[in-house]
This record gives structure tokens, C-alpha cells and sequence, in this order.
């Protein structure tokens, strides 16, 4: 036993007894064998309260392990204390730290559960799994290999072609951070994939594509989670072990080999899957949703109201309309027409105007927002931004006020009048545009 672990290769402690015990080990280890017991020492932080400071129980801000597990859940508790972290780098731990590993952790809850339930109602996204698993038994690869070949010899959906490239990018990333001991950027990158890419825009998408006959969503859909819960597994064990034995009884038999995600190879990159133009065209498709709802959310728009958008483009023009479905239902706008740049003609439109990477988004004032009602909106709201700016120009004039109040009152003033003009500039401006 001593022969085959020592030497070690890494060491894990705190800095704070890196002369205490690292030194020593190592000092210990010449001496008795003439072999330093390991080439790599990797220091991890100090658990601080919220405000930073060092726990203590003479100050009361210990925070208890057990306590935290029962509230949060274990896997909640891991993620809270290495996500975003870095060697050596102290961490801040908090009621709000262990809320965004539990909300994360009730996510791929969440994501998970939609995915398994709809591999056992939908018959059709079942038989596309089974294709896929013939295929890769006559290629002679994995399944999921078998699906990233399936997905590039076709030219559509461009959002499956997306999320696998993105995937597949994570991966490259995470192992490459894992290599070099930056397991909280690592998990950092994975939560947010997850979080933002696959559920907020594959899922839905998906969503809106599950009533289609064609090209069932649902093995990209498996795939992803998959993936996704083995980058994860070192980071929340539990969840993960749970979720893909869930995955597992739902995909075709004898496809995941291995008895536990425990003793599953890691994700490797599948480079052949990068793909910048559905990543470029994607990304113009999302920016596009995120301009609308924005521009819905800034002028109140009801949920409920939908709202013309015309979409102007040149390269990305063919790739866009394909995506218009989406556009629509995600940021309920209807119609959607994508035209080229010059079909559009300037000044015609009384338009709000969002300028964007790929592609201008216009969205005509009479289908958003009840003119009159936003018209008189706007002057009742610039009436009272004329009243405010005079008020506190006559304040700011009174040579007794000015000389008489403290400083920081004064300059507080100054900032409400500055504040208050650039409202009234904005406001008019806004009118102007409504005129």
C-alpha cells in the first residue's frame, strides 16, 4: 500500500496552514523517504461569514453544516461553496448563496422531469431515439455520437445544431478548467449553460416544436441532460445520480452501459459538432426575442397584447424567417415579416427602433400602445417633470438656501435638478417620437 500511494500527486488544504503542515509534509518526506510526498499543493480559501468576516463562535455567525443541508439539501451546500470560486480566494457564504444552490438544484429538478415525462407521453420522440440507437449500432459508435451525426447531416432544426455545438464547447471548457484547478469557473460555466441556454431557449423552443411530426426534439433534449448531469456529477453528486438513473430506464436498452453515473466516463468534446453559423444565426434569433420583450416591458405592453415586429436584415435574412414560428410564440409578436435592409423605408414608420448586431427590429407604435392613451401618458408625465425641474431651479437660486444648508444637502439637490432634467429631455423625446 505504501508503494502505490506515495508519492501522491496533489495536495488539497487551506492556505492558512500551508507553513504548518504543507511544509512540513513535505520536510517529513525527505527526511524519512528521500521522495517529497506530492508535486502539487492546492489552496483553497477560508468559509467567511456574509459581511467577510471569519466565523466564530464567540461571534455567533457560524454557520452550521447540518443546519444547512436540512433547510437546503446537500448538493445545494456543495454548490454553494464552490461555484464561482477560486484557488486560494475566500468565500462569503450566505443565506443567499445557499438559495442559488437549492434553485438551482430544484432546475435540473425541473428540466429533468419535463424531459422524462415527455419521452413517456410522446410516442414519436421515442421512435427517434430508436433510429438513433440503430444507427449507432451500425456506425459502431455511442448514441450520442450517432445523434451529433445525425444532426449535421441535416441542415434544419438550426437550433439542435446550436445546443450541441454550445454543449459541446462547454465541454471543451470544462475540462480544460478542470485541468488547470478551476473547479469554480468550471461550475460556473456548467450552471450557467444550463440555466440559460438549455432551459431558458432550447427548452422552450422545444416546447414549441413538440406537436410537430418531424424531427422530435426529444433525443437532442436527452442528450443535452445527459451530458450535462455527468459534467456535473463531481460537483452534486446526489441530484445527478438520481436524475440520470431517471434518464436512463426512459432511452433504448443497452445505450448507457454503466450501472452509475458514478463510474461513467466524463464528457469529452466532440470538435466535429462546433458550429459558428448556427451559433451565429441562433444568436441573432434570441437577441431579436430579448429586443422585443424588452421593448415590450418598457412601454407596458400587456402580456396578454400581441404586437407587429418587421425584422430587417441582409446575410442572416433566409435563416431568420425560418425561426419566425419561434420569434412569434417567444416574444409574442404577430405578424413577424423579415425583410432584407432595402425594403425598409426610413421615417415612414412611427416605430420604436432596436438596433441590433445582426439585424434592426422595428415595432409600429399603433401596434403596441393605444396612441391617445400614450400620448396624454406621456404629457401628464412631462407636465409633472416641468413642475419638478422648476421647484428645484428656484430652490437652487435661493442664495439663503445655498448658503445656509450643509454641503451634501446642496449637492444632493443639485442631483434631483440633473436627474429630473435628463427625465424631462427623455420624456419629450418621447412624444416627439409620437408626433
Amino acid at each position: 500500500d505504501f508503494r502505490y500511494f506515495y508519492p501522491t500527486s496533489v495536495m488539497e488544504t487551506g492556505y492558512d496552514i500551508l507553513f504548518f503542515w504543507v511544509a512540513r509534509m513535505i520536510m517529513m518526506g525527505l527526511e524519512d523517504t528521500g521522495k517529497i510526498p506530492f508535486r502539487t499543493v492546492y489552496l483553497h480559501g477560508l468559509i467567511r461569514d456574509e459581511k467577510g468576516e471569519k466565523m466564530s463562535k464567540m461571534r455567533g455567525n457560524v454557520l452550521s453544516p447540518t443546519d444547512a443541508i436540512e433547510k437546503y439539501g446537500t448538493d445545494a451546500l456543495r454548490f454553494a461553496l464552490t461555484t464561482g470560486t477560486a484557488p486560494g480566494n475566500d468565500i462569503n457564504l450566505g443565506q443567499h448563496r445557499l438559495e442559488a444552490g437549492r434553485n438551482f438544484a430544484n432546475k435540473l429538478w425541473n428540466a429533468a422531469r419535463f424531459v422524462c415525462q415527455s419521452l413517456d407521453a410522446d410516442s414519436t420522440g421515442g421512435e427517434a431515439l430508436r433510429e438513433v440507437a440503430v444507427l449507432a449500432r451500425l456506425r459502431g459508435v455511442d448514441l450520442w455520437r450517432a445523434l451529433a451525426m445525425l444532426v449535421a447531416a441535416r441542415a434544419e432544426p438550426i437550433e439542435d445544431r446550436w445546443i450541441l455545438s454550445r454543449l459541446n464547447r462547454l465541454v471543451a471548457d470544462v475540462n480544460e478548467l478542470m485541468s488547470n484547478f478551476q473547479f469554480g469557473e468550471a461550475e460556473r460555466q456548467i450552471h450557467d449553460f444550463f440555466w440559460s441556454e438549455f432551459c431558458d431557449w432550447y427548452i422552450e423552443i422545444a416546447k414549441i416544436r413538440q406537436p410537430q411530426p418531424n424531427y422530435s426534439p426529444l433525443p437532442v433534449l436527452s442528450h443535452v441532460l445527459e451530458t450535462t448531469l455527468r459534467l456535473l456529477h463531481p460537483f452534486m453528486p446526489f441530484i445527478t445520480e438520481e436524475l440520470w438513473q431517471n434518464l436512463r430506464r426512459r432511452l433504448p436498452q443497452g445505450n448507457l452501459c454503466p450501472d452509475s453515473i458514478m463510474i461513467a466516463s466524463y464528457p469529452v468534446a466532440n470538435t466535429s459538432a462546433f458550429d459558428a453559423e448556427a451559433e451565429r444565426v441562433m444568436e441573432s434569433v434570441i437577441e431579436i426575442i430579448r429586443s422585443i420583450r424588452n421593448a415590450r416591458a418598457e412601454h407596458k405592453v400587456a402580456a396578454a397584447k400581441w404586437i407587429e415586429a418587421h425584422i430587417y436584415t441582409d446575410k442572416l435574412q433566409l435563416a431568420i424567417a425560418s425561426k419566425s414560428a419561434i420569434i412569434e410564440a417567444l416574444a409574442r409578436a404577430r405578424p413577424v415579416a423579415v425583410l432584407s435592409r432595402d425594403q425598409r423605408q426610413s421615417g415612414v414608420e412611427k416605430a420604436v427602433v432596436q438596433v441590433l448586431k445582426e439585424a434592426e427590429v422595428v415595432l409600429p407604435w399603433a401596434g403596441m400602445v393605444d396612441l391617445s392613451a400614450e400620448r396624454q401618458r406621456l404629457e401628464k408625465e412631462i407636465s409633472f417633470a416641468r413642475e419638478q425641474v422648476a421647484r428645484l431651479e428656484r430652490r437652487l437660486r435661493d442664495g439663503t438656501f445655498t448658503s445656509k444648508a450643509p454641503a451634501i444637502v446642496v449637492a444632493k439637490e443639485r442631483d434631483k435638478f440633473q436627474e429630473w432634467k435628463d427625465k424631462l429631455h427623455r420624456l419629450e423625446q418621447e412624444l416627439a417620437q409620437l408626433s
